[in-house]
């Protein structure tokens, strides 16, 4: 059996020091006097196994008193930080639509070099009488596959060595929403009484982050306790895994901290 916390949370402060850019900015001032938005981002990836058609489309507009003579969208992979600009727009709101292939073709890169998990990184840089600044509104794009449904769930052997935990579990779907799937055995892996549950987990449809619900497990958990589960993790949409980091409770001794499961699907 693992064993208890009993102090319970640690309490962790936080300074964070904000400190003026000294050296020039090569996409120019950041955020002196005009910020636009991004929304209704969808789809938020681009799809690996039709990167020749695959786009992301959002919106940019600007809050109310504030405009822009124009935006310049511009776009770099991963950490390179090589931006080159994709297109721009001088009416607002406006919804743009940006393909991979464009992006691959003006930052030279092969559509075949392309990977899963590879990131492409979606800045904006407004101009206003003739001076230029980069917003704070960054969109990461990431290389997966498209969501099936059918792909996250079914019989899954689920892992954390930091919580000392392994065994099979079920995932079920909910039949009224393709994007929440519903946990079973993660109390039982454990030789427990798991007699409440499932454990309810949310995938948002653009990014296919998850999300737990704050949900109840077992009643009694080797007798210090009710445990309750919840957290945020990632959806793997192409192998139909998922890496989540549950806060795991125990009864009166409440958080035992975070701790990383890994749920593959098994053959």
């Amino acid at each position: 059996m693992k064993s208890i916390n009993i102090i319970g949370s640690i309490v962790a402060l936080i300074l964070m020091l904000l400190a003026c850019e000294k050296a020039k900015d090569p996409a120019g001032e950041r955020n002196k006097s005009f910020v636009p938005t991004i929304s209704d981002l969808n789809p938020g990836i681009f799809d690996s196994k039709d990167l020749q058609n695959s786009y992301v489309q959002f919106t940019i507009d600007f809050p109310e008193g504030q405009k822009a003579d124009k935006v310049t969208i511009v776009g770099s992979r991963g950490t390179d930080m090589q931006r080159v600009v994709i297109t721009e727009a001088s009416t607002f709101p406006v919804t743009v639509k940006i393909e991979s292939a464009d992006v691959a073709q003006k930052l030279g890169i092969p559509l075949e070099q392309i990977a899963n998990g590879d990131i492409f990184i979606i800045e904006l840089l407004t101009t206003l009488d003739g001076r230029t600044t980069r917003s704070n509104a960054v969109l990461n794009i990431s290389v997966a596959c498209a969501y099936n449904s059918l792909l996250a769930w079914g019989s899954y052997h689920s892992v954390s060595s930091e919580w000392e935990s392994e065994g099979n579990i079920t995932i079920t779907a909910d039949p009224q929403d393709p994007y929440t799937v519903f946990v079973s055995g993660l109390q039982t892996i454990e030789g427990l009484n798991e007699d409440h549950g499932p454990l309810p987990m949310h995938i948002d449809p653009v990014t296919f982050a998850v999300t737990a619900d704050v949900t109840l497990l077992a009643s009694d958990y080797f007798g210090y306790g009710a445990s309750t589960f919840s957290g945020t993790g990632q959806y793997n949409s192409c192998d139909g895994s998922y890496v989540m980091n549950f806060n795991i409770s125990i009864g009166a001794y409440g958080s035992q901290g975070i701790f990383r499961y890994n749920f593959t699907r098994n053959p």
